[in-house]
């Protein structure tokens, strides 16, 4: 326990001398003592312009990336999820309850109203101070330029500045495999509205930074400037199509564009690389050194994601339901682990080469050691597209994976109650959740799970063969006869069926299944961690030495490349030196990154090999949704009937979420809502009423 405070406590120490750092640059300070100080100090033929924020803004964040990822593999094992009902976790507990919900923002808990309102403020502060400064020591340009155009130049050129405050943020909550959110209880899928938020104020900030200056060179009747790539300074053609590419991204990203066309979204975003580079190219060496941590992890994770997603991987079965939804079964390595409501990233070469698709995983890593498995409900023409193939009962499909991904932990398991509110697909998780109960229950004897209410609405009664998921495939049938549970299903578009609980041929015929096992190739292999087992430990060792290697690099190109040039007095070209540090950083990262990539890989395949075929039954046992239409009534699976009796279906009704939840007595209730958003926010602001303070609140989105 001393080590652990120990290591948070350096965590947070380095993280907030780096805020520090944040709030002191705008300020006069800064510029007049801190500056000329540090360049004594620092001065260096290695790292030149570069050397102070490589120090002061680079360094820490991939320091704390690094100790991030001994601290994971130390202590993310250890964590017990059913031994924290502390007071603490309780108090802390109440700052994540819902304060804000809103059609735009979304559901906003305590703490994220208050490091908004701190970087609202950072902004703010960093505005006014920068522009007090060029106030007091305004630069004319040119002899016929007015006071006016200076200012307002100025305020145009310091809303770039406090735009690349945001891009320090940017690409934190995209990564997915990050050592640094786990600390703070986040994943890369629950922080997706962080990056939605910074990006819709960059956006705001780049817009209005090249719009001013698009103004100002108009008024001053300096359009040429427009057009030119200085050598000397920042490159004003840069800026442009930075700009004009981000605009394209920010548009199509729009929610409503987004939902509606989502391919038009998905491939417009993929010009990211392009926008960084000419972004980088436009503010210089310096600039780039304030965001480049969060750029630097980003491109780790983007060529780790690159090299596993090279692997085909072992597809077993796939499970076909009768109301568009299908399960699909891959060869998992017994050594991968991963929490519920973890995703994987899914991408069919058939269907699209391009496109990636984020899928919630149902299996349990523990209860299903040598199987993973995902649920893909059709929704759209990809879903669509690959459930058409797999209906022809194809021999093999090649699939490759990323992930999986997910949160470290899963403390809603030490609640007393737990509550799951779903709506349509939005199912899965809980799925995965009520898996991990079956493990818990029956292999943890000595470990008390919390009693579960499933609450779930479907638009049909062919929707209640979802249903059928909460059971895995396996020769092995599994217990439940530890879990209290009870599943209250709504189905709103349908009245009850009369005589429902006769015989119905049609019925019948809709609630079969199709399962179809795939035959196996040799070239496709089980899904494993990139890393393998210590994979936080190699993931410290890319960020290290990556890192070093750059630092490495840089200083010899620096040094004996661009010094020599700068020390005889001639000019080194402004954009060559970023595109130098562009080239050293991916050439770093991709050389650390391969080493430890493959040398891995060839472990994962010595393990690989000694995995068997798992077993799959080639007809499924009995359909408890077809029970509970009251077709079947053969009593061949226990845990099945045990389902169909704690299943009680309500025809044309939606469920009263209010009455369930206030009347859920226990002192501690977990609620986990998964579904459309105007579920999550009804949820959202029952418990947010504060007439219940033993609820609990956690929300699981699929809507971005």
């Amino acid at each position: 326990m001393g080590s652990k405070t120990i290591l948070n406590g350096f965590v947070l120490l380095v993280f907030v001398g780096w805020l520090f750092i944040w709030v002191m640059l705008p300020t006069p300070t800064y510029k007049k003592s801190w500056t000329p100080y540090l360049l004594i100090k620092l001065d260096s033929t290695y790292f030149r312009e570069q050397g102070i924020n490589l120090l002061l803004f680079t360094f820490p964040i991939m320091l704390i990336a690094a100790v991030s990822c001994v601290y994971l593999h130390l202590y993310s094992k250890s964590t017990s999820d059913h031994s924290s009902t502390n007071k603490g976790r309780e108090y802390f507990g109440s700052w994540r309850r819902p304060r804000l919900v809103m059609e735009s923002l979304g559901i906003v808990n305590a703490v994220e109203l208050i490091f908004a309102a701190m970087f609202t403020v950072l902004l703010i502060w960093s505005l006014a101070n920068y522009i007090y400064i060029s106030y007091g020591n305004l630069h004319m340009h040119n002899p016929a330029e007015k006071v006016w155009m200076a200012k307002f130049r100025s305020v145009a050129l310091r809303l770039g500045y406090i735009g690349n405050v945001c891009y320090a943020f940017l690409f934190f909550p995209v990564t997915r495999l990050s050592s640094i959110l786990p600390l703070v209880g986040l994943t890369s899928e629950s922080s997706i509205k962080y990056h939605i938020w910074l990006g819709h104020i960059s956006m705001a900030l780049a817009v209005l930074h090249s719009v001013g200056f698009v103004i100002y060179y108009a008024v001053s009747n300096q359009m040429i400037e427009m057009i030119e790539w200085s050598s000397s300074y920042v490159s004003n053609v840069a800026g442009e199509i930075a700009t004009l590419v981000a605009i394209a991204m920010w548009v199509t990203s729009l929610y409503k564009i987004r939902r509606k066309m989502f391919d038009l979204f998905f491939y417009t975003h993929q010009l990211y690389t392009l926008y960084i580079i000419f972004y980088l190219l436009h503010v210089g060496v310096a600039y780039t050194c304030m965001i480049l941590p969060g750029i630097f992890l980003f491109f780790i994770d983007r060529y780790l994601r690159f090299l596993q997603s090279k692997r085909s991987a072992r597809l077993i079965s796939a499970r076909l339901l009768p109301c568009s939804t299908f399960e699909l079964t891959f060869s998992k390595n017994p050594v991968l682990t991963y929490n519920p409501t973890s995703i994987l990233f899914v991408n069919v070469p058939s269907v699209s080469k391009l496109q990636w698709h984020p899928f919630t995983i149902v299996s349990s890593s523990n209860l299903e050691t040598d199987k993973l498995s995902v649920v893909i409900k059709c929704m759209g023409s990809w879903s669509q597209k690959l459930e058409k193939q797999l209906s022809s009962s194809p021999d093999r499909l090649q699939i490759s994976t990323e992930g999986p991904y997910g949160p470290s932990s899963s403390h809603f398991f030490s609640r007393e109650c737990l509550v799951m509110v779903s709506g349509g697909s939005g199912i899965t998780p809980m799925i995965s959740i009520f898996r991990e109960l079956i493990y818990r229950s029956t292999l943890q004897p000595n470990t008390k799970v919390p009693k579960v209410i499933l609450i779930t609405s479907f638009k049909n009664t062919s929707d209640l063969t979802m249903l059928d998921l909460l059971l895995p495939i396996s020769t092995t049938p599994s217990d439940i006869s530890n879990l209290d549970f009870q599943i209250e299903a709504y189905i709103s578009r349908e009245n009850e069926p009369q005589q429902h609980h006769l015989n119905n041929l049609e019925l019948a015929s809709k609630s079969k299944q199709q399962l179809i096992v795939f035959k196996q190739n040799p070239k496709d292999s089980p899904i494993s961690a990139a890393l393998g087992k210590s994979s936080w430990l190699w993931l410290g060792a890319i960020i290290t030495s990556s890192f070093f290697m750059f630092l490495l690099l840089l200083g010899l190109v620096t040094r004996y490349s661009i010094y020599p040039i700068e020390r005889d007095g001639k000019l080194y070209h402004y954009s060559a030196k970023i595109i130098w540090d562009m080239f050293l950083a991916c050439a770093s990262v991709f050389i650390a990154t391969s080493v430890i990539f493959m040398w891995q890989k060839r472990e994962n395949e010595i393990e690989g090999r000694q995995i068997q075929n798992v077993e799959i039954p080639t007809n499924p046992t009995n359909s408890p949704a077809a029970n509970l239409c009251g077709t079947e009534r053969e009593l061949e699976s226990l845990p099945h009937q045990s389902i169909v009796q704690a299943t009680k279906v309500h025809y044309g009704a939606r469920p009263d979420l209010k009455r369930i939840l206030f009347g859920c007595k226990a002192s501690d209730v977990g609620v986990v809502v998964c579904g459309p958003k105007s579920m999550r926010h009804e949820v959202a602001n029952i418990c947010a009423s504060g007439l219940a303070q033993n609820l609990h609140f956690e929300s699981i989105s699929f809507n971005w």
